[in-house]
């Protein structure tokens, strides 16, 4: 097994801690140490602190210590500071930041204050890792206890907390730099991507053939959401990367003949677009009736490059009145049988996809919640249908968790159940 390199991620500010801001810095930089072979090891996230960013700096025992936060212009961000002391360190101006800080002020026609200046005094032993779409250069520490180069020396790396910003630093410099520092050992991935299954059965389907991945030398991770469970493979490329590749590749074959019909997609693949991709090879077009969504699956399915080639449009029918006007459901079905229904679902797809003259169409209908729900139909209750040419087919799903929760499950179910009627038509 090669040597493995490991890091801590450091997140700075009290916005953080607070929630404020949501800290997405962390688990995209985490996912990226992973993609070069990196293995983190610890998150932290610390207030604007000099004590606490001091500790915890001291306690990082990894080969890589990434840190994002607390370099902007104000009193309250004094990472850089901080940083000068742990490395016994004063900071010096560096007149081509400054002259770029200068620049990027002229660029939006404002004029720059001394805070702004301010910025471009950098920590004399650090190298400077530009910031192409901000003021706040990022800093490079590779020094050992004494401050001299050290072949076996941690590296510390001081990034801006701006998501974009601190992103288009580690993509273009820190990622690199690091991979020629340390030559990490080269990792495989593979992600598998599935739905209609939760974690823990899933899990249990597919025991036996997680048991066998350790005689192979694969990794397998749970990576659940709303909805969906990822199942991402990896394995070190020791020697030859295509064995590794190999390796992987007859697992996941494995897999898709022990769970063909939770499987949708791999990698970063969305649900909406492996829709769109069939609905465009087969020439066909899509329209919905949308009711406890509110619209939500027409998001999803807009929000992919090209889906006016196939989606027509749809229709938001929240109250009862829609319903009945816009896609033709009697009102003896509606008080017979409530909103939540098979006939009302089934009858919203077939209404909508007569008014838009489209191949397939998509209706949903249930309670989100929080209120709303009835003992004959808890909160979670959502019906959904899917009409074509051969015909409607509809079922009644049950979800938990919150309104959001239920929103995102529905969109999906609905989407997966399209999915599966166009595999079946073409085949």
């Amino acid at each position: 097994m090669p040597h493995e390199i490991t890091a801590t991620i450091i997140s700075i500010g009290d916005e953080l801690l607070i929630g404020q801001t949501i800290n997405t810095n962390a688990g995209w930089i985490g996912m990226q140490l992973g993609l070069i072979g990196v293995r983190t090891k610890r998150v932290v996230t610390i207030g604007d602190e000099r004590q606490e960013i001091l500790d915890t700096l001291g306690e990082a025992t990894t080969d890589i210590v990434l840190i994002t936060g607390g370099l902007g212009p104000t009193k309250d961000d004094i990472t850089k500071h901080t940083l000068c002391e742990f490395f016994g360190t004063t900071l010096e101006k560096h007149p081509e930041i400054e002259a770029s800080i200068l620049a990027f002020f002229t660029s939006i026609g404002r004029e720059p204050l001394e805070v702004n200046r301010a910025q471009a005094d950098l920590p004399a032993s650090c190298t400077v890792i530009p910031n192409t779409r901000g003021t706040a250069s990022g800093m490079w520490f590779d020094v050992d206890e004494q401050g001299a180069p050290n072949a076996k020396a941690t590296v510390y790396v001081s990034m801006p907390g701006v998501p974009g910003e601190m992103k288009r630093m580690m993509l273009d410099t820190v990622l690199p730099y690091l991979v020629q520092r340390f030559d990490p050992p080269s990792i495989v991935h593979r992600t598998i991507l599935t739905t209609g299954m939760g974690e823990s059965h899933l899990a249990q389907r597919i025991e036996g053939w997680e048991d066998s991945l350790a005689a192979e030398h694969i990794k397998l991770a749970y990576l659940p959401s709303p909805g969906t469970v990822k199942l991402r493979l990896s394995a070190y490329a020791e020697e030859d990367p295509d064995a590794a590749i190999q390796r992987i590749n007859s697992k996941v074959a494995e897999l898709h003949a022990l769970i063909p019909e939770l499987i949708f997609g791999e990698g970063e693949q969305r649900m909406q677009e492996v829709v769109g991709r069939l609905m465009k090879k087969h020439g066909q077009t899509l329209s919905l009736a949308e009711s406890c969504t509110g619209g939500y699956v027409s998001h999803l399915i807009t929000s992919v490059p090209g889906s006016s080639a196939y989606f027509t449009g749809g229709v938001v029918s929240y109250a009862n009145a829609v319903k009945m006007e816009e896609l033709g459901i009697p009102s003896d079905m509606l008080e017979l049988n409530g909103a939540v229904s098979q006939p009302v679902a089934e009858q919203m797809a077939t209404g909508v996809r007569t008014a838009l003259r489209t191949d397939w169409s998509i209706a949903i209908t249930g309670i989100a919640g929080p209120d709303g729900g009835t003992p004959e139909k808890p909160v979670g209750t959502v019906w959904i249908a899917v009409a074509g040419a051969d015909g409607v087919q509809s079922k009644c799903e049950h979800f938990i968790g919150s309104r959001g929760a239920v929103i995102q499950r529905s969109a999906l179910a609905s989407l997966e159940m399209l999915r599966r009627r166009l595999l079946d038509s073409s085949s």
